[in-house]
């Protein structure tokens, strides 16, 4: 069977790949052609090539599969990318929000960066790199301009106060957010479930309207992804 690579029926600039033993998988048009960032197959389909999108190091992947209904980050958006590790995920956002978008990626972990710095932004100048804490969104006031998106998965305990404190800042009035809840970075002594609903009430109390809520199992176990607007 020939691969074959279509657009998502839903979300733009995301794609559906159809590979030769006839699985289908997601995928993101790559934006810095023959470059890799974490090993991830590529696929040549007229004169373009894409890269495979992996939920299992994706969260915002495994949220897309899981029947995410709205992905707000589109092409053209400025996105700030709280918690951007090695990026994994961010990678596929610049893909997806293109040349003329662009992403600011707030990470803490100075040996984690490198890695972002090394083997992402220089491949992609739709990009930029802090070395910040997000907890702290006043001292990167002066990088980052208003987005239209906030994309935020960080190990911390007050994850919803940390978003919010930063979408007061940055994020622009109707901007969406979408939030990967990690509940035992929260709380190890509760039930997920009761993570999730605290989560949602600071977010509701920030002035957020949230819009979807989708467990990542089995991707991600004890982990959600929350879409809200504000």
């Amino acid at each position: 069977m020939a691969v074959n690579v279509k657009p998502h029926p839903h979300f733009p600039a995301i794609y559906w790949t159809t590979l030769e033993d006839g699985s289908r998988k997601l995928a993101t048009k790559n934006l810095a052609p023959e470059k890799t960032v974490y090993g991830e197959r590529l696929i040549r389909y007229r004169q373009a090539e894409y890269r495979l999108w992996d939920p299992y190091r994706s969260k915002l992947a495994a949220a897309v599969l899981k029947g995410l209904e709205t992905v707000p980050i589109q092409p053209d958006h400025k996105v700030l990318y709280l918690g951007a590790a090695s990026g994994t995920t961010a990678s596929h956002i610049s893909d997806i929000i293109g040349e003329r978008g662009y992403v600011y990626c707030i990470e803490f972990a100075a040996r984690t960066i490198r890695e972002l710095v090394n083997n992402v932004c220089e491949f992609r100048f739709n990009m930029s790199p802090l070395l910040m804490d997000a907890r702290f969104p006043e001292r990167y006031s002066m990088l980052v301009e208003a987005v239209d998106d906030i994309y935020c998965d960080i190990a911390q305990p007050e994850q919803a106060k940390v978003l919010a404190d930063n979408a007061d800042l940055f994020l622009k009035a109707g901007g969406w957010i979408m939030f990967a809840v990690k509940a035992r970075s929260i709380d190890v002594t509760k039930e997920p479930s009761e993570v999730y609903q605290r989560e949602i009430g600071i977010l509701k109390t920030r002035g957020f309207q949230v819009r979807e809520v989708i467990r990542l199992e089995p991707y991600d176990k004890a982990h959600v992804m929350i879409v809200a607007e504000r």
